[in-house]
């Protein structure tokens, strides 16, 4: 399988995706970054940040806590003064937005 092709990210928001490689969905040993689950990461020049991301399916048990901690440990980031997740099911999560080093970390390679 190749790699999922992921976005570059420079400035603030590659520290963004630095701090999202630190969140885990506490069922899967991988980091949310890295299981696909962010689709894009923008901050504009205020320090406003907006995550568009999903969850591994709508009834993940994680859906109330896991956007609130995004939230929490992107707010703590000097130069952030805002943050927004929004959360979406378009296009829905599949195994196949992992990166390989993801598939690799749960045995799928």
């Amino acid at each position: 399988m190749e790699e999922n092709p992921k976005k570059e990210y420079s400035g603030m928001e590659a520290q963004v995706i630095a701090v999202l490689e630190q969140c885990y969905d506490p069922e899967i040993p991988v980091n949310i970054y890295e299981l696909g689950l962010v689709y894009d990461v923008t901050v504009n020049e205020s320090g406003n940040a907006h995550i568009k991301m999903t969850l591994t399916s709508p009834h993940c048990p994680v859906a109330e806590s896991l956007p609130l901690e995004v939230e929490n440990k992107v707010r703590a980031l000097p130069g952030i003064s805002d943050v927004k997740v929004e959360i979406t099911w378009e296009p829905s999560w599949n195994p196949s937005m992992m990166s390989d080093a993801a598939r690799l970390e749960l045995g799928m390679m």
